[in-house]
């Protein structure tokens, strides 16, 4: 076996990767959590947004603004690099691929949207398996609820907003009833939590 599931097993399957999705009202959640991480941030970051395609898109800079690590909107060919944050550039779904390399795809919407946070989700999951740490914050519709069972079919970690202090608690609501969720954190909370469990297990 290679590729993250055999380092797994070297490394005490400690996490790798943090995998984000927000939508509606998700930039401010974004900055919020994102902002809490700290500069030398042991593993990559990927994020889904969902975004207006018919925009260009600053969502680097804003979110870089409110965060120490560096922020960039990803590039198809890109590796996901420790203590930098991929954000999926709109219209174009974000995947994450064994050997940590992006990859961004044109392909049809899920759930009708693009990026999509079950394919960024799944794609980390069978990338990653129990070294995959997933998030979902605000946003309306189900996106994100898929794609956290399949992390937490695979051995993963699911983190979700508390729906009752999200902004738009469509996702949230949808993936804690998916049943794959480890904790249901309010939003001030969540940084403190992926950054206890990545840098423990990082050591």
């Amino acid at each position: 076996m290679s590729g993250p599931d055999s380092a797994a097993a070297d490394q005490g399957a400690s996490y790798s990767i943090v995998a984000i999705a927000a939508s509606a009202g998700g930039i401010a959640a974004l900055s919020k959590v994102l902002g809490g991480l700290p500069a030398g941030f042991p593993v990559p970051v990927v994020v889904v947004q969902h975004l207006d395609p018919r925009h260009q898109t600053i969502i680097a800079d804003v979110l870089g603004r409110r965060t120490k690590l560096p922020v960039r909107l990803a590039a198809d060919g890109d590796q996901a690099i420790a203590g930098t944050i991929y954000v999926a550039p709109p219209n174009h779904h974000l995947l994450v691929g064994e050997d940590g390399r992006l990859s961004l795809s044109s392909s049809e919407l899920v759930h009708f949207v693009r990026p999509s946070a079950d394919l960024l989700f799944e794609s980390v999951a069978g990338a990653y398996g129990g070294r995959a740490l997933a998030c979902v914050l605000t946003g309306s519709g189900n996106d994100g609820a898929m794609g956290a069972s399949a992390v937490k079919s695979r051995g993963g970690t699911v983190i979700v907003q508390d729906p009752e202090q999200a902004d738009f608690r469509g996702m949230p609501d949808a993936a804690v009833a998916s049943g794959a969720v480890d904790f249901i954190l309010p939003l001030d909370e969540i940084a403190s939590v992926i950054r206890g469990l990545v840098e423990v297990t990082a050591r």
